[in-house]
C-alpha cells in the first residue's frame, strides 16, 4: 500500500511544476472518477447527487452535495493551495551580459533562495495569445528539460559564502540561458516559447504568444532518502503534498457524505486575488448552492473546514528554533497547528473535532505551536474562517526545509494523512 501511494504522490508532485499543472493533474483525477466541470459564467443546474468541480485560473473547487439537505448537514471541506515559492519569469525575459543571455526573474513568495543555486532548472506555465482566427486562447507549457541554472559565485572570489553572504534578487539570481553567437539574429523569447508549445502540443492553436505566466523549477525527481527509505525529498512538497492527500481523501471518502475540496493558488503572497483564499471564489460557488442568505449561512454554520499545509518538524542541527513541549516530527503522523494570535485557525472546538475523530480511528496526530519569540507563517485556513465565518482547524504534516528548492517529509506520514482526512469527510 504505502509504495502504491508513494509512487502515486511522485507522478503528481513530478507532473506539477505550476498552479495550473497541479489543477491539470487534479481535474484528470476528477474526471476518471465522474466529475464533471462547471463554469462559472454559465447558469447551474444541478443534480442532487451530482458529481462537480470548478476550475478558477490556478484554483478548483470540487464537491459533491449527495442529496444532502447542507442547511441541516453542512460540508465537510478541505483547502490547501497549489502554488509553492519559485522564480518567475518577466515579461522583458532576457538580461544581457557579453555573450551570455541569462533569464530576468522575480521571486515569488518566501523563497529560501540558497537552495536554488547550481540546480538543473527548467520552465514550466500558461501562455496566452492568439489562434488564427484572432481569438485569445491560452495553453499550459512545460519544457520538462533542464534549461537553466543559477550558478554560484565561486568561494575564492567570495570568501564569506559560509558566514552568512547575502543574497540580492535582482543582481545574484538570474539563471544563464543560453550563450549567443555575436553574429545570431536577436532571440525571440515568444517565438521561442511558440515553438515548444506546438511541439508539445500538435492540436495546439497558438499562432502568436502575447503573454506569459512561467515559472523555473528544479527537475529532480520527487524520491525516497534515508537508510530506509523513510524521508520524502522533492520540490513542492508544501503544498501539493496536501492537495494530493486531500484529493485522494475526497476520491475515496463515501459517495453519501456531502464533501468538498477547494485548492487555491497564491496563498505563498497573501491569497489576495481572484482564485486566492481571500478572493471570492469559494463563497461565490458555495452561494450558487444556497443563494438565499438565512439557507447560506445555517450551511456554513453545519460546515467544518480542515485548512491542510504543512508543519515545521523539529530541526536536529537547530533545535533551539522550536518549543521542545510542542514541536512536531516527521512520520509521527499529523501535526495539529496552533497559533493563539490568530496566524492558524484552530480553536479549542475545532482541535476537539479532530483529536475525537483520530482517536475514534485510532490515527496519529501531534500538536505544533510555535516558538514565543519567533513569528510563524500562516495559511489559508484564518483568511477562508474569516471570509465565511466558518469553523476551521489547520493541520499539516511535518517538514523540513520549507521554501527550499527541495524539501523533505515523511514517507510514513502519507497515508495517515489520508486516513485522517477520509474520517474527516466520512464523518457520523
Amino acid at each position: 500500500m504505502r509504495k502504491e501511494v508513494l509512487s502515486d504522490l511522485f507522478e503528481f508532485l513530478d507532473n506539477s511544476p505550476t498552479p495550473y499543472h497541479a489543477v491539470q493533474q487534479t481535474i484528470s483525477n476528477l474526471q476518471a472518477q465522474g466529475f464533471n466541470e462547471l463554469h462559472e459564467k454559465n447558469h447551474w443546474d444541478l443534480d442532487e447527487n451530482g458529481l462537480y468541480y470548478v476550475v478558477r485560473e490556478g484554483s478548483v473547487i470540487a464537491f459533491r452535495k449527495a442529496g444532502a439537505d447542507l442547511r441541516e448537514q453542512g460540508f465537510r471541506l478541505i483547502g490547501a493551495h497549489t502554488d509553492s515559492p519559485c522564480l518567475k519569469i518577466k515579461p522583458y525575459a532576457l538580461k544581457e551580459f557579453l555573450d551570455y543571455r541569462n533569464l530576468n526573474v522575480e521571486t515569488y513568495g518566501g523563497v529560501l533562495l540558497m537552495t536554488w543555486f547550481d540546480r538543473d532548472l527548467s520552465i514550466a506555465g500558461r501562455v496566452s495569445g492568439l489562434d488564427s482566427k484572432g481569438n485569445i486562447v491560452n495553453e499550459l507549457i512545460d519544457f520538462k528539460r533542464p534549461v537553466a541554472l543559477v550558478p554560484n559565485l565561486c568561494i575564492h572570489l567570495n570568501r564569506t559564502a559560509n558566514d552568512g553572504h547575502s543574497i540580492n534578487k535582482q543582481e545574484h539570481t538570474s539563471p544563464l540561458f543560453l550563450q549567443a553567437d555575436k553574429n545570431d539574429e536577436e532571440f525571440d523569447f515568444k517565438k521561442l516559447l511558440l515553438n515548444e508549445a506546438h511541439q508539445q502540443k500538435a492540436e495546439s492553436t497558438l499562432r502568436q504568444i502575447l503573454e506569459y505566466d512561467l515559472c523555473l523549477y528544479d527537475t529532480q525527481k520527487a524520491g525516497l532518502v534515508g537508510l530506509n527509505s523513510e524521508f520524502i525529498a522533492s520540490a513542492r512538497l508544501d503544498n501539493l503534498l496536501s492537495c494530493f492527500c486531500a484529493l485522494q481523501a475526497f476520491t475515496s471518502s463515501s459517495p453519501r457524505k456531502p464533501c468538498l475540496i477547494v485548492f487555491n493558488d497564491h496563498e505563498e503572497v497573501g491569497s489576495r486575488s481572484t482564485s486566492g483564499a481571500a478572493g471570492p471564489f469559494l463563497e461565490a460557488v458555495l452561494r450558487r448552492l444556497y443563494p438565499g442568505i438565512q439557507d447560506f449561512e445555517r450551511m456554513i454554520h453545519q460546515s467544518l473546514l480542515m485548512s491542510a499545509d504543512n508543519a515545521h518538524a523539529i530541526h536536529p542541527n537547530y533545535p533551539n528554533k522550536h518549543d521542545p513541549q510542542h514541536g512536531s516530527s516527521i512520520n509521527k503522523g499529523p501535526a495539529i497547528k496552533i497559533n493563539d494570535n490568530q496566524r492558524y485557525a484552530s480553536t479549542d472546538l475545532s482541535c476537539a473535532e479532530l483529536i475525537a475523530l483520530a482517536q475514534k480511528h485510532e490515527l496519529p496526530y501531534q500538536r505544533f505551536v510555535n516558538r514565543s519569540d519567533l513569528g510563524c507563517g500562516s495559511t489559508i485556513g484564518p483568511i477562508s474562517s474569516t471570509r465565511l465565518g466558518i469553523q476551521t482547524i489547520d493541520v499539516g504534516l511535518p517538514t523540513f526545509a520549507m521554501h527550499s528548492v527541495r524539501e523533505t517529509g515523511g514517507a510514513n506520514d502519507v497515508q495517515p494523512m489520508i486516513d485522517l482526512m477520509r474520517a474527516w469527510f466520512n464523518r457520523g
